[in-house]
């Protein structure tokens, strides 16, 4: 199973991918955990994308697009895998198409949970509270949100138009939301082969 994760900051993207990694039997690839474990390792493209994080500056889509090739070619992803975190704007998800077809690892699926913002914005607040995460304060995550409607959401309509989405209700118990996940996955994987 080749899977996007897509879904607005906090809407429970990683929490999902942790619990389908190990029954889907590929790996969760987050490119923000890729980020910091190659800066960690001192590969080449981690010691080009720390030149870019110690200047302040973001990481370009071409340095997060080769550490992605570079990952999806090991051993273990050759099977599969559960992205997060990427494609976050449409020149991302472009290029991602264009990776997938050059390795032979076309995506099987595309999953967008849907949570709406203040539902989203109480999650972050109280991971706010218990874990200080400053990216969990609640006017960054208003930020965040905006940024995602404009710049990921369109994401979401680009794999609509390849026949790729299932949207899935994200709110509610974490059991009840994997089940919803569990069940547009196979949905979609029959509509796929069949």
């Amino acid at each position: 199973m080749r899977l996007v994760l897509l879904g607005a900051p906090g809407s429970g993207k990683g929490t999902q991918a942790a619990r389908l990694k190990t029954e889907l039997g590929v790996p969760h690839i987050s490119t923000g955990d890729m980020l910091r474990a190659a800066v960690a390792a001192g590969t080449p493209m981690g010691l080009k994308a720390k030149a870019v994080m110690d200047a302040g500056q973001l990481v370009s889509d071409d340095i997060l697009l080769g550490m992605l090739g570079d990952r999806l070619t090991q051993e273990d992803a050759k099977v599969g895998f559960i992205l997060d975190g990427y494609p976050r704007n449409l020149a991302q998800a472009d290029a991602l198409d264009q990776l997938l077809a050059k390795i032979d690892q076309p995506l099987d699926a595309v999953v967008k949970l849907k949570v709406p913002s203040e539902v989203i914005i109480g999650r972050c607040e109280i991971r706010f509270k218990a874990e200080a995460r400053a990216d969990d304060n609640p006017d960054t995550v208003r930020k965040r949100l905006g940024i995602y409607a404009e710049q990921t959401a369109p994401v979401a309509d680009f794999y609509a138009r390849r026949g790729k989405l299932q949207v899935v209700d994200g709110v509610g118990e974490l059991n009840d939301v994997t089940a919803r996940v569990k069940q547009a996955l196979h949905c979609e994987s029959v509509a796929t082969n069949g």
